[in-house]
């Protein structure tokens, strides 16, 4: 897979120091694309109120634990969109983003915490930078540990070698190529990067809107990596903010279903692959289509011995 031409590369921007000043107040839309996850989705939007946000949608994927009816009982401003079936991730955030007019619009999980200001900070580079049209924060597991949230467009080289040894030797130099493992942290500067992970980003409405939202045949994974994609194919620019912290417990939703969830991740690589690669390389689709799905049944017999 090939990026967009004029990638990000590792060009620093200037740290901001006013981003918790940074007024919030009637501008930001927040869309939570909720499936079966329990209390977690009343922490989340615990956290995601705290910060003053004008707006908070519910979209819920036709969950049966209860999930919403607490989050109804517990934040009766909160407003809940019912689709009637499991739309998917992309295409319920789109219809949680038409359910709002805000002209920011957070996007994320309903396994995750926002840390206090790290909303603001998130919109701090968005009017500090008009070339970016999509932000997405440091996200740490619950045990502290930074997840690569931030990463580039992989070449085929490090996809090959990424969806080769990704499974067993997670470290693997192709591995880290893909997913910037060299993106500094602790001084707090954002940085470019060429795209940022869908469990919690804030996006321009306008610039979302231009490239008609996340891509709906995407049921699960890459919708994000798609989106991003298609803002850099339009000019726009994507920032890592490491002063906005977010914890993200991870599977709570996809853990009900892991094998349809192995399917639906490698049918999401293929046709990011197949969309975003041109030239030549469009000769050696056939072998990534072949490994990719080899890649499809290693998961699942990996998944299917650790039980």
């Amino acid at each position: 897979m090939s990026g967009p031409a004029g990638g990000t590369g590792d060009s620093v921007l200037p740290a901001d120091e006013a981003g918790a000043c940074t007024p919030i107040s009637g501008r930001v839309a927040a869309v939570v694309v909720n499936f079966e996850s329990g209390p977690a989705l009343a922490e989340c939007l615990r956290t995601l109120v705290a910060e003053s946000p004008a707006e908070v949608v519910v979209v819920d994927n036709g969950s049966t634990d209860g999930s919403v009816a607490r989050a109804r009982q517990e934040f009766p401003p909160v407003e809940v969109v019912v689709p009637g079936r499991n739309l998917g991730y992309g295409a319920a955030a789109n219809r949680g983003a038409a359910a709002t007019s805000a002209e920011l619009i957070l996007v994320c999980n309903p396994d995750l915490s926002v840390n206090p200001g790290a909303l603001a900070a998130l919109v701090a580079i968005l009017d500090e930078q008009p070339e970016v049209a999509v932000t997405g924060p440091l996200i740490r597991t619950p045990s502290g540990e930074r997840y690569p949230s931030a990463r580039r467009f992989p070449s085929l080289i490090d996809a090959a070698g990424h969806a080769a040894l990704g499974l067993f030797v997670p470290d693997n130099r192709f591995t880290r190529n893909y997913q910037r493992s060299n993106v500094a942290t602790a001084d707090g500067v954002p940085q470019r990067v060429d795209w940022l992970s869908g469990a919690c980003l804030l996006v321009r409405r306008s610039a979302f809107e231009a490239v008609g939202g996340f891509d709906e045949a995407y049921f699960m994974y890459a919708e994000d990596v798609d989106l991003c994609w298609r803002l850099a194919r339009a000019g726009w620019k994507a920032t890592f903010v490491p002063t906005a912290e977010v914890v993200h417990t991870q599977g709570v939703s996809t853990d009900h279903h892991p094998y349809r969830m192995i399917v639906e991740h490698h049918r999401s690589l293929l046709r990011f692959a197949w969309r975003s690669t041109s030239g030549w390389r469009r000769l050696l689709l056939p072998l990534v289509t072949v490994g990719i799905g080899g890649r499809a049944v290693l998961a699942a017999v990996r998944r299917l011995s650790a039980r």
